[in-house]
């Protein structure tokens, strides 16, 4: 069947006219126990919130009986590859076969997978940031979870299942990145009692930030080089970029860029960073922190991105140097904006 959608969903059913469809937890739980065969995706260029939550959200449904198939539109960067499982994540372009539904984790819209085959699936959406939409036929979205990770926990609790070391793993991997390293907006007691428990579950957490942490690529180290040697900082503000030069002269591959914003937001006095990064077709891939009341995410959507309050992306339309001066002016502007409490300009 194209599509992949099987009984008891049809084709040309729109979710609001299925009888007793609902949404949130048991909205996807409902989905998960009536189907047999699914697939679980998430965004390009995955995170650890994205590889860990696919791993878990796999066990989770393998421990219900079902046929699990993990997509993933890029490979698995390598700082994740260690993480139980990793080795089952099938990199395509295209999600092929028939499924009773596709599960889509971290996405704002079937775009943010950029996977071809998704058209026409019935599709459950599973989301934590601000910028999260309703564009499937199930839709889960909380924005008060730390990370997705923790929304898959909360599902295998919810369905019963038994949260094994493994499983753990995956989810302690998703939450400590996705926090910050517990540094991020969301680190709360919630996202603490949430690492207690998945370390009680056996989450070995020396071992996973040895692996997230300590086992990077001699090309990363050799970017971040390239990028401090062009940092910049004007007040509140500092930024830094990397071009296609800078890539190809240190073997660096896209993964190697995660994490290279920090250094700036990192500098004391600096509330707000960017790092900007040329792409093919000449585009600009942007990383924004801030550690103020900045919105990065209310920016980067402005672009047609997102993120979180701290922490968001866009891409721009090119050249660097134009699309670096209209950032930074707007970032300018935000930082000179009134608090909504209204105690002046942000700080």
């Amino acid at each position: 069947m194209t599509g992949g959608r099987k009984a008891p969903f049809e084709l040309s059913v729109a979710s609001r006219d299925i009888p007793g469809l609902r949404h949130g937890t048991q909205g996807v739980l409902d989905v998960i126990r009536r189907g047999r065969r699914f697939a679980i995706c998430s965004h390009a260029r995955p995170d650890g919130d994205a590889v860990g939550s696919m791993l878990a959200c796999g066990m989770l449904l393998e421990q219900m009986g079902k046929q699990v198939e993990l997509v993933s539109r890029d490979p698995v960067p390598l700082i994740y590859r260690g993480l139980p499982g990793a080795e089952t994540i099938r990199q395509s372009l295209r999600l092929e076969g028939d499924y009773d539904a596709v599960i889509l984790l971290e996405c704002d819209g079937t775009e943010r997978a950029r996977l071809k085959g998704l058209d026409g699936r019935f599709l459950v959406n599973i989301d934590h940031h601000r910028s999260g939409r309703w564009f499937a036929d199930v839709n889960w979205i909380d924005v008060d979870a730390c990370a997705v990770g923790e929304m898959i926990y909360l599902l295998a609790r919810a369905a019963g299942v038994k949260v094994t070391a493994e499983m753990a793993a995956c989810l302690y991997a998703a939450v400590l990145t996705d926090t910050g390293s517990f540094c991020y907006e969301g680190t709360d007691v919630h996202a603490f009692e949430l690492a207690r428990e998945l370390v009680g579950c056996g989450a070995d957490p020396a071992e996973i930030a040895r692996e997230v942490y300590f086992s990077n690529p001699l090309s990363k180290m050799t970017l971040l080089g390239a990028a401090l040697s062009n940092l910049r900082r004007d007040g509140r503000l500092a930024w830094l970029w990397v071009t296609q030069a800078d890539m190809a002269r240190t073997g660096a591959a896209e993964e190697d860029c995660e994490g290279i914003v920090n250094y700036a937001i990192g500098i004391a006095g600096v509330e707000a960073a960017v790092l900007l990064r040329e792409i093919p077709g000449g585009r600009v891939r942007l990383s924004l922190r801030s550690k103020g009341r900045m919105d990065v995410a209310r920016i980067a959507a402005g672009y047609g991105g997102g993120g979180h309050l701290h922490a968001g992306g866009c891409t721009l339309d090119g050249p660097l140097r134009e699309v670096t001066e209209t950032i930074l002016e707007t970032m300018r502007r935000e930082l000179m904006t009134p608090a909504p409490d209204g105690s002046g300009a942000r700080e």
